[in-house]
């Protein structure tokens, strides 16, 4: 998988591995306050319905950005997508959503989904700008501290 429309910079999106997992993990510790484990995240690349993907950047190549969705019927479910807190607000994370996007599109998926935090506005913008819609509320969603999460889907072209 090469990098999509819009992409940063010599910026690459690939499948992940296993030997991704401390790039990913370190990314993941600094940007959410529950992170996932290293057991979740080596399970999720053995689920045959689960996609993780990294992004990279530089020489030698370096992980700053990954997500996890999974693929259910024609449904996509976004699980998780982390940008490096240096590399933010650099077209990482659009380029990871556009992607998603063409992947559903290409294997003629009805639409993705995905949940955000009321207080991540920045992110509620960017998911805005790549015409994901909110369609309801899943009551005290996130563990650390009971909020709320929004319910956002993206259609996509069958």
């Amino acid at each position: 998988m090469a990098a999509a429309l819009d992409a940063p910079p010599h910026a690459v999106l690939r499948l992940a591995a296993a030997e991704d997992l401390p790039g990913i993990l370190a990314i993941e510790r600094v940007s959410f306050a529950t992170p996932w484990t290293e057991k979740m995240f080596a399970e999720e690349l053995k689920n045959e319905w689960s996609n993780v993907w990294v992004t990279e950047v530089g020489e030698p190549r370096r992980i700053v950005a990954f997500t996890v969705f999974w693929v259910a019927y024609d449904e996509i479910h976004v699980l998780n997508v982390a940008v490096a807190p240096e590399e933010r607000r650099r077209g990482h994370g659009r380029l990871i959503l556009r992607s998603i996007v063409a992947f559903g599109e290409h294997r003629r998926m009805s639409h993705v989904v995905l949940e955000v935090r009321p207080s991540n506005e920045g992110a509620q913008r960017l998911y805005q700008s790549l015409d994901f819609r909110p369609v309801g509320v899943r009551p005290r969603y996130y563990q650390d501290n009971g909020e709320d999460a929004i319910l956002m889907v993206r259609m996509l072209k069958r």
